[in-house]
């Protein structure tokens, strides 16, 4: 008969003790992650504002909006000259002067690649602009030409807006939508939620006025 053996309570230890170091440092590692995508969009919102009064600078007129475009690059279509960026922020017309606004953009430096295409956010939704409902009304309170970025878990919509805003989402700079559906409109319906829940689960639609 051969004597059974176990494992000893220090060896037991040391299996928990490793487990709950691989755990911290995958929780960290999950928390960098966030902060990371954190400062990605708030990155975004402040960049693509640069760049656009960059570019009044230079051109004296607003991209997606310019009516000499064409005649500055080859190639590239013209905006109305009305003084509003006309088209909303998810538009998939690639002639809506939202979509000019990044030809504009790319064309003249102040953003990277090319085409119409808005660029993605760090949690895989879009960047786009538009002005107010994006045919001459009001959208969550703002009537002037905002940034809007898509697809945004909670706990990231929440944070941008409390580091760079008031933390609210239906005032301020930065206001919010509750979204049922990736990359929603934001017209003269949408309405932002009293106040933010951060379930795991929700995804916000945030917008910041120029």
């Amino acid at each position: 008969m051969k004597p059974h053996r176990g494992f000893t309570l220090i060896e037991i230890a040391i299996v928990l003790v490793i487990i709950g170091l691989l755990l911290g440092g995958i929780l960290k590692g999950q928390e960098m992650i966030t902060q990371g995508k954190i400062k990605n969009v708030i990155a975004d919102f402040n960049g693509i504002q640069a760049a656009f009064y960059g570019y009044q600078d230079r051109y004296r007129a607003i991209p997606g909006d310019d009516p000499t475009a064409n005649t500055r690059w080859t190639e590239a279509i013209s905006g109305n000259g009305n003084g509003i960026v006309a088209g909303t922020y998810n538009a998939t017309n690639a002639n809506e002067e939202s979509r000019l606004f990044w030809d504009h953009l790319r064309r003249a430096g102040f953003v990277a690649g090319s085409g119409t295409q808005p660029p993605a956010n760090s949690a895989g939704g879009i960047v786009g602009v538009q002005t107010g409902d994006g045919a001459g009304g009001s959208a969550l309170g703002f009537s002037g030409l905002i940034i809007c970025s898509s697809n945004l878990p909670d706990r990231i919509a929440i944070a941008v807006d409390q580091q760079i805003d008031d933390g609210n989402p239906g005032t301020g700079q930065v206001r919010a939508i509750r979204q049922s559906a990736p990359n929603p409109d934001i017209n003269g319906t949408a309405s932002a939620p009293a106040a933010y829940q951060e379930t795991g689960t929700d995804q916000y639609t945030l917008c910041k006025g120029i």
